[in-house]
């Protein structure tokens, strides 16, 4: 009986209490966890919480956090069921962070530029998508391809795709592997279940591997032991926008917790719309905007160009474009974007201080993605499982992704590429119509065939006519073509018929159907050993990619195996304190091997001194170097897109002729002239690792008992520098002859037919790449009832002189900052926040679009009304209120004003 009585003794004992601010009001939702250990409880709208904690092995340590407060720690030798915390409001450098070192720090003593968003500024984010709204921050940029699909990334190098950072939540990789890029939050932390959110600015190879090359960001989720509750919230607006977001999490006993989150949002989405011409470095041959024998417009589809030959007439040497089709004409009735996620998620203490937990996240979405060209997703997305053991100290994880854009099965609604249905609705076979074929008969002719027929034979009677007057011959036979040879009309039956045949047909070349059914695997473990002497941290990494499109996107063939890619690392940091703690130095080192391109070292040392026995003043300073494996579709894909042919580059490399030796033919290619071919020779070896070696200075601190500032400066030299290349040569890397030249250059190098095309490869540029930066925030809080912040953000290439037909995407304004309001009035009844954002114009390359995006002014603010008994705050806001030009990705939509209203229900 003695044994029983002790044995009942030494097991978890009731605590209970109160949590309170300095003037006394409750604090619901305050965190209160055993320190040390996953025991944890959260505190209900009066304040009060109640938890379990064994006292055999002596007394135990409270931690108790609340966002915007100081978090508070109590020792309790004894159980206690009176205990009354009152919380401080915090400053800024009490927050802790844990993305930068992989351990948990004070943000002071980051050794890097690091952005901490809280939970109520992810809440106040007004954008439908929690990435897009990410530009209200220092040194962060967005680009939006749609409502939906956006990519983030720090210090220039910006693109649609964000290849140059990671993104993960929870520490799972959120990207699809099939693209190598997220579509913003798609795969990311539902919205409502996001605790916080981590941005590291700047290479963070040495711990996250490579493509943590400029940036990395983390969301980390709410812990269902700590905060379990029902949270829903509710609300509408223009464009049709309904958005839907639920979290409910639960204990299950003291040992078991389960939670669910997720969500849906529909809206009618952004279409792009921009009739400008297509830069000469995407479509050397495009004629300008306006022309009378037409031109391939940036958001138009199927403005395919034939050069004419001698047989030509007077139309010898010039380049004739179909008219082709807006985006909203290939969309018609799918101009709905949607998102729809479910993430239930078990954990289970095995011990106090050890958690078992499985995650399983299910996304989809319609949205349309830019790349190499506009893809329209339908029905994509992604599962993701995961399964996950932790202590104190240490970790194992494993997770896999799966991709999809619909079924693999024609008959079902998925994905497609823009240009080509484009493109192949102008190869449809036309009716009533023919042309002679090679054996002497006729063949049925397509409607682009009957076009440039029809618009050649009247442009030589007028030009014949009319004195030779090109222009005017041009505007005839534009006319007449139109009126006498139309193309298939759009939303007539014949036009319906048509595109739903080809955007249902994955056969490459004949249709524009894109299958994605990529894996990603990867585990992962790390281990930090504290000691008087300095903490260590030691971690591996493997991941491996299995690649799948059924030939729609990669060099794969339908039901052939995926390909094969793998990579996997080790990785381990120090750090020590010194003078009192206020020095404090780090090292961290991470060698990584890759399938296709051998061994790299990572490493990364710092410094961060604090000034004032406060630690109110830190000064940083870092050397890192970091690599970018080319993505997997910079090693493997194979997309012929008419103009040219993307093809990966990961073998023996290709030889070739530079394009300027376009303009040069036919007449270079006499036997008297041929020798001149040598002149513009060009080559390529195999992809390499890109490398970046970055020094940053940094200085934060807390000036003023309100006053904050934060400031960075940047300087990055590349080397291996990846950078696309268009080039004139033969699909299997050899260099064209003479004879297949002169074959190829009639079709201005585009047929599929003939070995010798325009060929884009992404390739590493035989020159150094500097770029620099800095930025700061500034932040006043005057009470809780008002806060000012301020921050301005430089970046700049100082690399100008590239190699001809070599685009940097640099893609980043010079210039740019947001000034901000926000406060709680009312006992933080009262909630709001206004940010004005401000983007200078800069000039955005890729494969699909080159030009100027103008300077950008928008207006986000956000009202709420908490009515306390009922559980209920009432919102209101929106984003670009003004609804004034906001293009952030050139050939994508401009996104407009969207505005909302709506409710949020969070029960403790």
């Amino acid at each position: 009986m003695l044994l029983s009585l002790s044995s009942r003794a030494q097991g978890p004992q009731a605590i209970s209490g109160t949590v309170q601010t300095e003037a006394g009001t409750p604090l619901p939702g305050a965190t209160v966890i055993v320190k040390g250990t996953y025991t944890g409880s959260s505190t209900n709208e009066e304040g009060q919480f109640q938890l379990k904690s064994d006292f055999s092995k002596g007394p135990v340590t409270l931690t108790v956090s609340f966002i915007g407060y100081e978090t508070q720690e109590l020792t309790l030798s004894a159980p206690d069921n009176a205990i009354s915390i009152t919380l401080r409001p915090s400053a800024v450098l009490d927050q802790v962070v844990v993305a930068a070192s992989r351990v948990e720090e004070s943000i002071g003593q980051v050794p890097v530029t690091v952005e901490k968003l809280s939970q109520r500024q992810v809440e106040q984010i007004t954008t439908p998508d929690l990435v897009a709204g990410l530009g209200r921050f220092k040194g962060i940029d967005v680009s939006s391809s749609s409502m939906l699909t956006t990519s983030f990334s720090t210090r220039g190098f910006n693109s649609s795709r964000s290849e140059r950072v990671i993104q993960l939540a929870d520490y799972m990789d959120t990207q699809l592997p099939s693209l190598s890029s997220n579509f913003g939050n798609l795969l990311g932390t539902p919205v409502l279940d996001v605790a916080s959110v981590e941005i590291v600015h700047g290479p963070a190879s040495a711990l996250y591997g490579a493509n943590a090359f400029n940036g990395v960001l983390l969301t980390n989720s709410k812990d269902a032991f700590r905060d379990p509750g029902l949270t829903v919230r509710l609300r509408g607006g223009n464009r049709d926008m309904l958005d839907g977001q639920l979290r409910y999490a639960t204990k299950i006993g003291e040992r078991v917790a389960f939670k669910i989150s997720g969500g849906a949002i529909v809206a009618n989405d952004f279409i792009a719309d921009n009739q400008s011409a297509t830069s000469t470095q995407i479509e050397p041959g495009n004629n300008a905007a306006g022309s009378n024998l037409g031109y391939d417009a940036v958001s138009r589809y199927g403005d395919v160009g034939n050069t004419f030959t001698a047989s030509g007439g007077a139309l010898a040497g010039k380049t004739v474009f179909l008219p082709g089709y807006t985006e909203g004409e290939l969309v018609a009735d799918d101009n709905k974007t949607y998102s729809y996620k479910v993430a239930p998620s078990l954990a289970v203490l095995l011990t106090n201080s050890l958690k078992a937990s499985i995650d399983y996240k299910y996304t989809s979405t319609n949205s349309t993605y830019q790349s190499a060209s506009r893809y329209r997703f339908v029905n994509s997305g992604a599962h993701q499982g995961r399964v996950q053991l932790e202590g104190a100290n240490w970790f194992v994880r494993a997770f896999t992704t799966r991709d999809f854009s619909g079924s693999r099965d024609p008959q079902t609604d998925g994905s497609y590429n823009l240009g080509f249905l484009g493109a192949f609705l102008q190869t449809q076979i036309a009716p009533n119509f023919t042309v002679p074929n090679s054996s002497g008969g006729t063949r049925p002719g397509t409607y682009a065939e009957r076009y440039f027929g029809t618009y050649a034979t009247r442009y030589n009677q007028a030009f014949a006519t009319n004195g030779n007057n090109a222009d005017g011959a041009a505007q005839t036979a534009r006319d007449f073509a139109n009126a006498n040879a139309p193309l298939l009309q759009p939303g007539t039956p014949e036009f319906n018929a048509a595109r739903n045949q080809i955007i249902h047909d994955p056969t490459p070349g004949k249709g524009a159907r894109l299958v994605i059914r990529s894996i990603l695997n990867e585990g992962s473990g790390q281990y930090t050993f504290k000691n008087n002497f300095a903490d260590v941290t030691v971690g591996a990494a493997y991941r491996q990619f299995l690649l799948g499109s059924d030939g729609s996107l990669f060099e794969d063939v339908k039901d052939g195996e995926r390909i094969k890619n793998y990579e996997y690392g080790a990785y381990a940091q120090a750090s020590k304190t010194l003078l009192d703690d206020h020095l404090k130095l780090a090292a961290a080192g991470r060698v990584d091997r890759f399938q296709n391109f051998g061994t790299a070292f990572s490493p990364r040392a710092s410094a961060v001194y604090s000034l004032g026995a406060d630690k109110l003043q830190n000064f940083r300073a870092s050397f890192s170097r970091a690599f970018r494996a080319p993505t997997q579709n910079d090693q493997y894909i194979r997309l012929d897109v008419g103009r040219a042919i993307l093809l990966g580059n990961v073998r023996g490399g290709f030889q070739g002729y530079t394009t300027a030796l376009t303009p040069q033919l036919p007449g270079i290619l006499a036997p008297t002239r041929t020798a001149e071919l040598a002149g513009f020779e060009y080559s390529s070896p195999a992809l390499k690792l890109e490398e970046v070696n970055s020094f940053e200075l940094g200085y934060r601190a807390q000036l003023a008992k309100k006053l904050y500032v934060d400031v960075d400066y940047f300087y990055n030299t590349y080397n291996n520098f990846i950078a696309t290349q268009n080039f004139i040569g033969n699909v299997d890397g050899t260099r064209p002859t003479a004879q297949q030249i002169g074959a190829a250059a009639p079709g201005r190098f585009q047929s599929s037919a003939l070995p010798t095309r325009v060929i884009q490869i992404a390739t590493n540029v035989d020159q150094r790449v500097q770029s620099q930066g800095a930025g700061i925030t500034l932040t006043y809080a005057f009470a809780p009832a008002l806060s000012v912040s301020g921050n301005y953000s430089y970046n700049d290439l100082i690399t100008k002189d590239f190699k001809v037909g070599t685009q940097s995407f640099f893609n980043t304004p010079r210039n740019k900052f947001n000034l901000g309001i926000d406060g709680q009035l009312l006992d933080r009844a009262f909630s709001y926040n206004l940010n004005y954002r401000w983007v200078d114009s800069f000039l955005y390359e890729s494969t699909f679009a080159t030009g100027t995006v103008p300077t950008a002014q928008t207006v986000d603010a956000q009202l709420g009304y908490t009515i306390k008994p009922l559980h209920t705050t009432v919102q209101v806001g929106g984003t670009n209120l003004l609804d004034s030009p906001n293009l952030q990705v050139y050939g994508a939509p401009n996104y407009g004003r969207i505005v909302y209203a709506g409710l949020l229900f969070d029960i403790k």
